[in-house]
């Protein structure tokens, strides 16, 4: 499906994708629905393990949603009340909220705004007795300084429960996003790159003890039916998504070279536009989103002259989590990560947007 010079270019478009996917997607799902294994069916047990060969981890837990697998993470390594976990500011509120529920403390590093990842030159400054764990984010497909942040785990023993909601397919240094930390926590809401047709989320880890933990506390927190050993969730992975995410999940490399793609082009058509800085390009950037700044406060500006031209955008995120009514008064405010949230504006990507449609985003905003 392709868009005409008069047509309009949205943020998000899904029906390219189903429309090639159309014939692999309707066997897959009436194979569930024949074999009527709706919940932890056959296709949850093969995605599991289709999708720890390729992430190359010991264990991969299908569970409900991204949220879930970042709260089951936590729960598992017993983080809890008293406990202090490190993140970033600048992320989707279910990163902190995980943090939270679990009766966690919320400890909020300033974000590097060239990556606009956590900074973690930072981290160690923020260590206290009470902290357990470090949370970083692979914010819009972008790795974190990986090297860095499992060297200051290690350092002061500490666990790392990588944010992947965002770079399923990422690498930093040849090794994927979610397998260098202690635990992977993956979403597959539908605009994700490797997205399902409904919730869906994924916990990897090569720590048996973890992996055990985590399977029963996504089934109520029992290893057997009735016999609950101690207080978990219904968490579970829905099969028909799971069969969803068995036809997507071969199809996942070229997807992210193919926003790779879109995302040399945005830069190489956008380099001499004055007025707007374009996202760190790094080797394992799987861009599920492409992400600008724009300087002197012009970014509403820029989103209303997009949208009069039919272009979508969005902003990812408006307002930083420690900003949050939900924290109000609780935190100071960090620098970067204010100043980024009043600046980023995301442009349209997809592994099937065309290269006329990603050409009519570069002229329109460089006539602007």
């Amino acid at each position: 499906m392709t868009y005409t010079a008069n047509e309009k270019v949205p943020m998000l478009d899904l029906a390219p994708e189903v429309d090639e996917l159309w014939d692999e997607l309707n066997i897959a799902i009436q194979r569930v629905l024949r074999r009527t294994d709706f919940i932890m069916g056959e296709d949850v047990h093969l995605f599991e393990e289709e999708v720890a060969l390729h992430l190359g981890v010991k264990h991969a837990i299908g569970l409900n949603s991204g949220t879930d697998a970042l709260v089951i993470a936590l729960r598992a390594m017993s983080i809890g009340p008293g406990d202090e976990v490190i993140t970033t500011p600048f992320s989707f509120f279910a990163t902190a909220e995980s943090i939270s529920m679990v009766g966690a403390k919320p400890v909020f590093v300033d974000i590097d705004p060239l990556t606009m990842n956590i900074d973690t030159e930072l981290i160690e400054s923020a260590i206290t007795e009470s902290t357990r764990a470090i949370m970083p984010v692979h914010l819009f497909g972008n790795p974190v300084d990986m090297t860095r942040i499992m060297m200051i785990a290690n350092k002061h023993n500490l666990k790392v429960v990588e944010d992947c909601a965002q770079s399923f397919g990422g690498h930093w240094q040849g090794r994927q996003t979610g397998t260098i930390g202690h635990v992977g926590a993956y979403s597959f809401f539908p605009s994700k790159n490797l997205g399902a047709y409904g919730d869906g989320g994924l916990l990897v880890t090569n720590d048996d003890n973890l992996a055990d933990i985590a399977r029963m506390l996504r089934t109520h927190g029992s290893r057997r039916k009735y016999h609950n050993e101690i207080v978990g969730y219904n968490s579970r992975l829905d099969t028909i998504q799971a069969a969803i995410l068995r036809v997507k999940l071969p199809y996942i490399e070229k997807w992210n070279l193919l926003r790779r793609k879109v995302a040399l082009r945005y830069d190489e058509g956008l380099a001499t536009v004055k007025g707007i800085r374009l996202p760190i390009i790094s080797a394992g950037h799987v861009f599920h989103q492409y992400t600008i700044l724009v300087t002197e406060g012009k970014r509403d500006q820029l989103q209303s002259y997009l949208e009069g031209h039919g272009i979508g955008s969005a902003i990812y995120y408006p307002i930083p989590q420690d900003r949050l009514p939900v924290y109000a008064g609780l935190y100071p405010t960090y620098k970067n990560s204010s100043q980024v949230a009043e600046a980023v504006l995301s442009l349209p990507i997809s592994a099937y947007m065309t290269d006329e449609n990603v050409d009519r985003v570069i002229n329109i905003i460089r006539d602007k």
